[in-house]
């Protein structure tokens, strides 16, 4: 069974934050296959059974912060008999422009402790990751307060595209490959983002 595991933060107060970006994009998925979420203790996160792409797959949100997120997506893959290369996360990226996405397998974390901590839990980088670009705050300085600040007006609908681009490329990467889902959405920019309504 394939995983497909959205980073973020719980709780209300970080709904809507940059850093939970990945949390939206889960969802979109398990809206459009109709599934339902359920909260597991044991794997300490939210859980959704699904097809993507024609694909058996298991959606999760880790429960935990974003720092421990591989002690839930680790015991997941590994107690549902997958492996790194049936695992795809989704996740905000500063170093991307806001709206952008970038599709990669292993390599580095860029700085992300999520992605840290599930390469320290699960053993291993070479999973693939599916980002969303995020951008820094004007200041380019406060990292900490930008990606667990709301989301502005300006940014909303270009992230909201980009939501529904990283659900696609999932659903791609699951049906047609890696190297197509490369192909079709790697510099791939939200509409709204490329015509700079975002910087309005």
């Amino acid at each position: 069974m394939n995983v497909i595991a959205g980073l973020g933060n719980p709780g209300a107060e970080y709904a809507g934050t940059p850093h939970s970006i990945g949390f939206e994009a889960v969802d979109a998925l398990a809206r459009r296959a109709g599934a339902q979420w359920r909260r597991s203790a044991s794997f300490k996160g939210d859980l959704a059974q699904c097809e993507v792409g024609g694909v058996k797959t298991l959606l999760v949100k880790p429960g935990t912060f974003m720092n421990l997120s591989g002690t839930c997506v680790a015991p997941v893959v590994k107690y549902h008999n997958s492996t790194a290369d049936g695992l795809v996360t989704i996740s905000d990226d500063i170093d991307l422009p806001v709206g952008r996405i970038r599709i990669r397998k292993g390599g580095s974390t860029g700085g992300h402790r999520g992605l840290a901590s599930v390469i320290e839990c699960l053993g291993t980088a070479g999973f693939v990751r599916i980002r969303i670009g995020v951008g820094r705050s004007a200041s380019g300085a406060d990292v900490v307060g930008h990606v667990l600040g709301k989301i502005d007006a300006r940014a909303r609908a270009a992230l909201t595209e980009a939501v529904e681009a990283a659900a696609d490329a999932a659903e791609t990467l699951a049906e047609l490959g890696l190297e197509t889902a490369m192909n079709r959405y790697n510099g791939w920019t939200a509409p709204s983002a490329a015509a700079g309504k975002e910087n309005e």
